[in-house]
């Protein structure tokens, strides 16, 4: 009796949340139910979940959509900033922590009490260390960069949520961009959630012959290869947490190394005008261990000449904000030009905040999905390439002979 309840113990289900970006809470949902996560609803850039450590584990290694995997532990009223450090002061945190242990705070609020984020994490940290105090006239230490526990303090509507970060940093910090980055990359969390979006199979050529700093490459053949996102993080904070089972996480890491794919079975490429971004792309392709597989040239994209037979092309084009407006037209314009005479046959996907800009590509998108890409409401639109017009072969097929 006594070994199973040790077991009971052992796969206890506990609540966690992945946060997200908006528009790609669906996509996570399905990430985690593969992994199995149970018991999952949708919020706002938010995936609620329960699970097990090796769930918590899995998430924050193969989830390619999830930007922190959060566990909370306490939640109360908090009208005002008293309150606050009341309800902190009497959480148990020797539960969490020693007084030698290191601590972060991230603090978030949507309160017109309590309306600054860094006065929510101070107010925190002041509970935590005279709790500390107290018993052991000594205080724990911040340690923002690399600490032994990490908070996350939100508060919305006068309800205060206190959580473990499971994660310590963003999780769209793959490990694998080059220092130096140019200006405004797309997130690697975004780029991974538009090609799940896209339904793209994994077996047809992909492209992106503007690829920039080669984000959605690196993003598309570590999921042709089946790689996890976080194989190259150093280290994820529940490695820190006082109950981290080291031979559960070391196992599942073995795990993924049994499922990946050793060769990449499809053709990825990529170019830009800029020698500087491909550079920069065959560098993170190179840190992904992907730069023998995946190939990428310095080519205007009106000299690109794809594959023939079709397959799945990616567009991030500049929005306009560095750009005159008739200029970025021409350009919305060229990409349309080109895709019609050299893409026959090909699924196109561009993110875009230019709407106006997007109507000069002169195709008809047969979707449109609303994402952020960081503060900017983008759309992500699709685009099926025909040899020729839909109108000229409907015309043909209704001419009598």
């Amino acid at each position: 009796m006594k070994e199973k309840n040790n077991k009971e113990k052992q796969i206890k289900k506990e609540e966690f949340v992945a946060t997200t970006l908006h528009g790609l809470e669906e996509v996570l949902a399905e990430e985690l139910d593969s992994l199995g996560a149970e018991n999952i609803s949708l919020g706002s850039r938010a995936v609620y979940f329960e699970g097990d450590k090796a769930v918590l584990y899995k998430a924050n290694l193969y989830c390619r959509t999830a930007i922190k995997i959060l566990k909370p532990i306490v939640e109360f009223e908090c009208p005002d900033e008293e309150a606050l450090y009341e309800e902190i002061g009497i959480t148990n945190w020797e539960k969490y922590m020693s007084v030698d242990d290191t601590f972060a705070i991230d603090g978030v609020t949507f309160s017109s009490a309590i309306n600054h984020s860094k006065y929510v994490a101070l107010k925190t940290k002041d509970a935590i260390c005279d709790q500390f105090r107290s018993k052991y006239d000594k205080r724990p230490s911040v340690d923002t960069v690399n600490p032994d526990l990490r908070l996350h303090v939100r508060i919305s509507k006068d309800v205060c949520t206190v959580s473990i970060n499971s994660s310590g940093e963003s999780l769209h910090k793959r490990g694998y961009r080059p220092k130096g980055e140019m200006e405004a990359p797309i997130s690697e969390v975004l780029a991974a959630g538009l090609i799940l979006l896209s339904g793209w199979d994994k077996r047809t050529p992909f492209i992106d012959p503007m690829c920039g700093s080669g984000t959605f490459l690196v993003e598309a053949a570590l999921m042709a290869k089946n790689v996890p996102p976080g194989i190259f993080r150093k280290q994820f904070a529940f490695e820190r947490w006082r109950d981290f089972d080291e031979q559960l996480w070391k196992d599942i890491v073995d795990e993924s190394y049994t499922k990946r794919h050793h060769r990449l079975n499809t053709l990825i490429l990529g170019s830009d005008i800029n020698p500087e971004a491909v550079a920069m792309a065959k560098e993170s392709l190179d840190n992904a261990k992907l730069g023998h597989e995946v190939k990428v040239d310095c080519i205007p994209f009106d000299q690109f000449i794809p594959p023939t037979g079709g397959g799945t092309v990616f567009f991030n084009p500049p929005y306009g904000e560095r750009l005159q407006e008739s200029d970025v037209n021409v350009l919305y314009e060229s990409i349309g030009n080109r895709l019609k005479a050299k893409f026959p046959g090909y699924t196109a996907w561009m993110i875009t905040s230019n709407p106006e800009a997007a109507k000069h590509i002169g195709l008809h998108p047969s979707k449109k999905i609303t994402v952020f890409n960081g503060a900017l409401e983008c759309r992500f639109m699709k685009f099926d390439l025909y040899e020729g017009s839909r109108k000229i072969k409907k015309r043909n097929i209704e001419t009598p002979e």
